[in-house]
């Protein structure tokens, strides 16, 4: 039996989606359309690929279980990336609490995790750079890697973050500060 083909319009794979008969096409569409993005969203917050595929596949069993209901009142991208945020910081607080360590000392975990990857060296501009955005409060890093990586406009933002674009604009201007004093630092 030959796969129906399938749309790349996220409306039409949603429609394809609803439909028991090519729901499982629509949703193998739709993981191959996002999982790279998300997949880079996930891994420049928790820095290993391990923990950011874990995080990944989390998240799409709950885009699976669902995705039916979504009401699209927000882009599928938007969605997505709202859920995959939220399971990344729910990953990353359940770390936290599993090490029983304090914020500074989790943040410095994230720190020796970046230090830990392959082809790491400090003296490279974008291990620095690495550096810099671990270095910063999870929200400030978090807003950070939206706008600066995946250039999300605020508006987006804030349907992603649930809070108002005045404050994702003052936390990205204190993230950028930040960055360029950790930056400047030798």
């Amino acid at each position: 039996m030959t796969q129906p083909l399938l749309p790349d319009d996220d409306k039409e794979l949603l429609n394809a989606f609803r439909n028991e008969a090519t729901r499982e096409p629509a949703f193998t569409r739709i993981v191959r359309k996002y999982q790279e993005k998300l997949y880079w969203h996930i891994r420049r917050l928790v820095i290993n690929h391990e923990d950011a595929n874990d995080v990944l596949q989390n998240v799409f069993i709950k885009v699976w279980n669902y995705l039916e209901n979504f009401r699209e009142e927000a882009n599928l991208y938007t969605w997505l990336y709202r859920i995959a945020t939220n399971e990344t910081l729910t990953f990353l607080e359940k770390e936290k609490r599993r090490a029983s360590l304090s914020l500074s000392d989790h943040e410095s975990g994230l720190a020796n995790k970046l230090q830990a990857e392959k082809g790491f060296d400090a003296n490279k501009l974008e291990w620095r750079l690495q550096q810099a955005i671990q270095s910063l409060p999870e929200k400030q890093r978090t807003v950070f890697l939206l706008r600066y990586y995946e250039e999300m406009p605020y508006e987006e933002m804030s349907k992603v973050l649930e809070t108002s674009t005045g404050a994702l604009k003052a936390s990205y201007h204190h993230a950028v500060k930040k960055v360029e004093e950790f930056l400047k630092q030798d």
